[in-house]
């Protein structure tokens, strides 16, 4: 872990990607559309997912994301980690990241459970002796210490998931990035789970947690941003944003394209 504090600072942030369209045929000519494709290919354009996105975090805050489906958070939240270089503005971060997102993206299904902790653990940015030494008490963890060396394709969603979660749970870093709390899955791990998410929480320097629930909300954050059509519409202390946003919720709704 880095020894300086932590910081994560976004600078009037924006992320456009790439998108490819056609124009709506009917039913009878998407029957030749293999034989019209050479000659009206698909047309590229840019689509905005995020804009404007400003703020800076220091150690100690609890950053919670909140916006209606669609717009935009989890694109924010993968920007954040790193799975997204901003296409405008400038995102700058003091300290090692650790997102709890995806929790099976990147597992390889015909490879052991042995292979996919190391594989995925080298991904993570962790050198090859670490991974080693963690590779029993993720197996404990994820109760799957007698499936070591069965491939991946063997288990279950639900062991996939503990898999997944007691990985990206190993090792502790400065910057905790969430998209909802754990709440699916075998109710004995889901306690077991929740137990060290809070035990991460109170260990990382900055928090950023993206979540429907004002409670959760209200308990763990101290700060909050509103995203509405991909932008911003506000910055501020917990109670004053969710109050926003439930004003906002009464409105029309903007939708952006979540991206996975």
């Amino acid at each position: 872990m880095s020894a300086m504090p932590a910081k994560l600072h976004a600078y009037s942030v924006g992320l456009d990607i790439p998108v490819f369209t056609q124009d709506q045929r009917s039913v009878r000519a998407s029957l030749s559309l293999l034989l019209r494709a050479a000659f009206q290919p698909p047309k590229r354009i840019t689509r905005t997912l995020l804009n404007g996105i400003d703020f800076q975090l220091q150690p100690g805050d609890r950053l919670g994301v909140v916006g209606r489906n669609g717009s935009g958070k989890s694109t924010l939240l993968k920007v954040l980690v790193g799975a997204y270089t901003p296409s405008r503005g400038e995102l700058s971060v003091t300290g090692e990241r650790q997102g709890l997102l995806n929790l099976s993206l990147g597992f390889n299904p015909e490879a052991t459970i042995v292979e996919n902790i190391i594989l995925r653990g080298i991904a993570m940015g962790l050198k090859a002796a670490r991974v080693e030494s963690i590779i029993d008490e993720v197996l404990d963890f994820a109760e799957l210490s007698e499936k070591a060396g069965h491939r991946l394709r063997t288990l279950s969603s639900g062991q996939r998931m503990r898999l997944g979660f007691a990985l990206a749970t190993a090792v502790r870093h400065e910057i905790l990035i969430m998209d909802e709390w754990l709440g699916t899955g075998d109710a004995s791990f889901i306690e077991k789970a929740k137990e060290r998410i809070h035990s991460h929480v109170e260990s990382a320097q900055i928090v950023v947690l993206a979540s429907h629930s004002f409670p959760l909300l209200r308990s763990v954050c101290n700060k909050a941003i509103l995203i509405e059509g991909g932008e911003m519409k506000g910055f501020g202390g917990v109670d004053e944003i969710l109050e926003q946003y439930a004003a906002l919720l009464k409105a029309p709704v903007t939708v952006l394209e979540e991206t996975e």
